[in-house]
This record gives C-alpha cells, structure tokens and sequence, in this order.
C-alpha cells in the first residue's frame, strides 16, 4: 500500500525498507556496544543472528524481540498477563489509549502479550524526545514506532500536530492496524492517571465532523497497565524533589535514559493488562450539541473511568494507602509479613536517592502516593465504599 510521503518523517519503516534499514542497524557500533553492555556479546551476536534473517516487523517481534523479552521479564518479574476479553476481534483495528508506567515496557508487553493471544503488534506513539541515538530511531521505527515531535518551536507545534492526527487516522483507517498511545505526555510520576485532553484534542485535528465524531470512528479502547512493584519510584521521588526545590528543573537526555534503563531491568513483580470495551457506543451518545472542549472532557472522563476500573489491585497498593492515612483500614487485603516487606522495600528505594539535601520524609509520601493513587481511583471508579 501507498502510503503518502507527507508521513516519511514520522511513520514506521515500511517492509519494503526493512532490510536495508536493518542491515545499517546492525552495522551501527554504538548499538552493538549498546546491547554488549546489558545483554553481553555473545547474547547479542545470537540477537543479530537472528535479526538478519527478519524480513518485516511481524518477524522482528516474533522471533527476536518476544523470546528475549519472555527470558529477562522470567528474571525481573513474577509473570506478565493480559485479560484482552472485552473486545472482539482482537485484531481490529483499534486504538489503545492507556495509563503509561514505563517508558520502554509499558508497549513493549503490550505488543508480547497481544502475540501471545494470536494478534499482530501494534504500532506505537513514542516522542522524539527519547531518540537521543540515530540507532535508536531506526530501532523503534523498525519495530512499529511512529513519532511524536514534541522538540519542536510552538510555530510549528500545531502542523506536527495535525499531521501526526492525520497518521493515526491513516493507520486506522486506511492500513486499518491497531494503535497504541499513552493517555498523556509522559508518565503520571504520581500515578494519578488522567487523560490529558490536549492528547484527544490532537487525535481529533484531522477529522471531518465534531471532535465526538473523529474519536468515535478511531474505535478507542481503554488499557489498563498494573505494574506491582515501579522501578523508577525512587526517581520519580527524587524528580518531584528537584521540581519542588528548582521550579524549572529539566530532566535531561541522560536522565531519560537512566529512567529507561531502571524501567527495562528493575524488578516489577506482578505486571497486568486489562482491557475496557471499545467505547464507541458511549462517544455516539456524547450530545454534539455542546461545544469542542466539553465533548474532549466527556471523553477523557470515559477513558479515565475504564482504565481506573480495570486496574489490577495488588497487597502493596493498600498498604500505601493505609500507611499515608496512619491507619489499617485496608488490612484486610493484606497480612502483616506483607506489609513489613514493603515497607523494607520503601525503605531500600530511599536509600538509592541520592540528593543534596534530601527530604526524605517529603520522598517517603511520593512514593507512597505512586502506590496509593491507583487504588483510591480505582475504588472511586467501581462505586466501592471500601478504605
């Protein structure tokens, strides 16, 4: 299929260009020395290995990025698994909007579990703030990533904008193939999820009717991402810190990467996928009557509600909540060994702050409030009454 060059600087590879763009990847040797350094040279000669025989992204993920991910995930969780029930087929052309918690795996297990379940992969939004590396860009365009430029003066913000619009509505509606993107720009470090309606108002520049209308024909379904255990929580810490103490403190390119590599190999525990039903029926019932941006919160509060809704809830979310409130309401839903083994956990995340001055009482409580926030949306988007 075609697809129109005004795309060239933001699609994915096509699989006409695949091989080329491959070969130059693994000839790259700051990739190579990348990948020695976390995998070790001769995992990463039997990655190439099989890399150079790949002739599309369907075989990259399949035959390389899937079993290597299903090997480390063995070492640095307790398991990844999806509940994907709510929607049929499961390769439709949907678009997955979801929570985000890691920079790097929160697409990477979606695209593995979607797999597993017998779905393609998706394609992926990822900013282009994250492409510190050319090999980085052919990495992730390789594997189905499509990019947001969000390093851009604001004279031209708003054409970028429209044109990556106008991308996911060719991918879903002309390539017809599924989309993911987070519910926002950047992770919610405090894990208070919420679409952000700058990122509906983008996905609806390009359409022909009401904002309602373009959200609807983009079959939006809602993910929810669990993750137990938050490997960069001590960073997120230690961020909110550096914002309270330097109101126009900046993450740099180094610190993105930090954050990458901590997300990929620290220790998760349990990791759950759930998906909501597509929401169109519930877009189709938005009067479009009201004006632009009111029909842009309805939406966000729809998408808000499902991913809420659909969280796994784990032992450590209620312990958070309980040890920020001073009581033991939830205790219930945990047992004293479990509570003494996050709180050592807690504590051992603090000690890898390191600040000139840390609060570390201020850092305990953002921490907490990572773990805490899941569970008090959660409750409130199920109707429960339970603290």
């Amino acid at each position: 299929m075609k697809i129109p060059e005004e795309f060239d600087i933001i699609r994915p590879y096509t699989d006409e260009e695949f091989e080329a763009v491959m070969k130059r990847l693994l000839a790259d040797r700051e990739f190579a020395e990348a990948i020695d350094s976390t995998l070790g040279r001769i995992p990463r000669m039997i990655m190439f290995h099989r890399a150079a025989k790949c002739r599309n992204a369907t075989e990259l993920h399949k035959k390389v990025v899937t079993p290597l991910v299903v090997i480390y995930m063995a070492f640095v969780s307790k398991g990844f698994k999806a509940d994907f029930s709510s929607i049929h087929p499961l390769d439709g052309n949907w678009t997955f909007i979801s929570n985000h918690r890691d920079i790097v795996m929160d697409s990477a297990l979606l695209d593995i579990l979607l797999i597993r379940h017998g779905a393609d992969s998706v394609e992926i939004a990822i900013g282009d703030n994250l492409l510190s590396k050319p090999w980085i860009n052919d990495l992730v365009r390789l594997s189905r990533s499509f990019i947001v430029r969000r390093s851009l003066p604001p004279s031209e913000f708003i054409e970028s904008s429209k044109l990556l619009s106008r991308y996911i509505q060719f991918a879903i509606g002309v390539i017809r193939h599924p989309v993911w993107i987070a519910q926002r720009e950047g992770r919610a470090k405090d894990s208070d999820d919420r679409t952000q309606k700058s990122m509906l108002k983008m996905l609806a520049l390009s359409g022909q009717g009401c904002a309602a209308d373009t959200l609807e024909s983009l079959h939006i379904v809602p993910l929810a991402i669990s993750y137990e255990y938050d490997p960069c929580d001590w960073l997120k810490a230690k961020e909110f810190q550096q914002k309270r103490d330097d109101p126009d403190f900046h993450k740099s390119r180094e610190d993105d990467l930090v954050n990458m590599k901590t997300g990929i190999f620290g220790h998760k525990g349990h990791v759950f996928y759930r998906t909501a039903e597509c929401i169109d029926d519930e877009l189709a019932g938005i009067d479009r009557s009201i004006p632009r941006n009111q029909q842009l919160e309805k939406a966000a509060e729809m998408i808000d509600r499902c991913i809420h809704s659909n969280y796994r809830i784990f032992p450590c979310n209620w312990i958070a909540l309980d040890l920020l409130n001073g009581n033991e309401s939830g205790h219930s839903h945990y047992t004293d060994r479990q509570k003494r083994h996050f709180e050592r956990y807690i504590a051992r995340q603090l000690r890898r702050i390191e600040l000139p001055d840390p609060d570390w009482a201020f850092l305990r409580t953002k921490i907490l409030e990572m773990y805490a926030n899941p569970l008090i949306n959660h409750l409130k988007a199920t109707g429960s009454n339970e603290e």
